[in-house]
């Protein structure tokens, strides 16, 4: 990959990963346009690296109540940041159980399909115009509603449904209140990244080149500074509950990448 195309890659895995219209959908759909031929393994290793940067602008945004939920865990006492804990550990649930299940099949589809992801940004513009309908309450996420909203995250796996888009708007959908449903999801993808990208060092899955290593490096800074911006950004955004303009977005984005896959098919 070049060092230009790895830039422009990062910037939009930085920007779309905080906001509601699938990062990874976005990262295949520019690997296509920049004729990106690697093979699915490679193609993967650099959709996770992008991941792992904006897991890091998330740390950085969310550094105060990190902190928090760190100090009050060392308290040992079932308080407030213990329970919010135990929630982000259910939620985990489902997804590791599809990774580690289907972890060669989800590589397979991380390689240039237009067709699924235009098809699975549909899928998410409904969800976000579902979640935009919804009244706003004052409730937080309950045990049940974190494995819920696990699962919606385990679906996200697939390219073109957002991450963010996915669990917020399930989160919403079951009456949570949005800020605490944002900040939920956005805290939650952070130690599965972690969990993945320390599996894939154990396992040598991640296999780092003279080749690579430059792009990586250039697409990982973009990304984590892009990701601080877009992280900002979407707390803003959700308290506005804007939800539907992401919708039709993800709708036209959506069938325009269906429309130019059957042409070129």
């Amino acid at each position: 990959m070049e060092i230009l195309d790895a830039l422009i890659l990062g910037v939009i895995q930085g920007l779309t990963e905080f906001l509601p219209v699938s990062s990874s959908g976005h990262l295949e759909l520019g690997k296509a346009i920049l004729g990106d031929s690697s093979i699915p393994e490679e193609s993967m290793l650099f959709t996770v690296v992008m991941h792992f940067a904006t897991a890091l602008s998330t740390i950085v945004v969310f550094r105060k109540d990190i902190l928090e939920i760190i100090k009050g865990l060392f308290l040992f006492q079932w308080n407030e940041e213990m329970q919010f804990s135990v929630k982000i550990i259910i939620s985990m649930i489902p997804a590791v159980i599809i990774g580690l299940l289907f972890e060669e099949q989800l590589e397979q589809l991380f390689g240039g399909s237009v067709m699924l992801v235009g098809f699975m940004l549909i899928v998410t513009a409904l969800l976000l115009w579902l979640a935009d309908k919804a009244k706003n309450t004052l409730k937080p996420v309950t045990y049940s509603n974190a494995f819920v909203i696990g699962i919606a995250q385990a679906i996200a796996m697939l390219p073109g449904i957002s991450r963010s888009g996915a669990t917020i708007s399930t989160s919403v959908l079951l009456g949570n209140d949005k800020t605490k449903a944002a900040r939920f999801s956005f805290l939650m993808v952070v130690p599965l990244i972690f969990g993945k990208i320390a599996k894939d060092l154990l396992s040598g899955g991640l296999t780092f080149t003279s080749e690579n290593t430059a792009s990586l490096g250039v697409g990982f800074i973009a990304a984590f500074l892009a990701g601080l911006v877009a992280c900002t950004w979407m707390i803003a955004l959700v308290k506005k509950s804007k939800l539907s303009y992401f919708a039709i977005y993800c709708l036209i984005v959506g069938i325009i990448a269906i429309a130019v896959s059957y042409t070129n098919g």
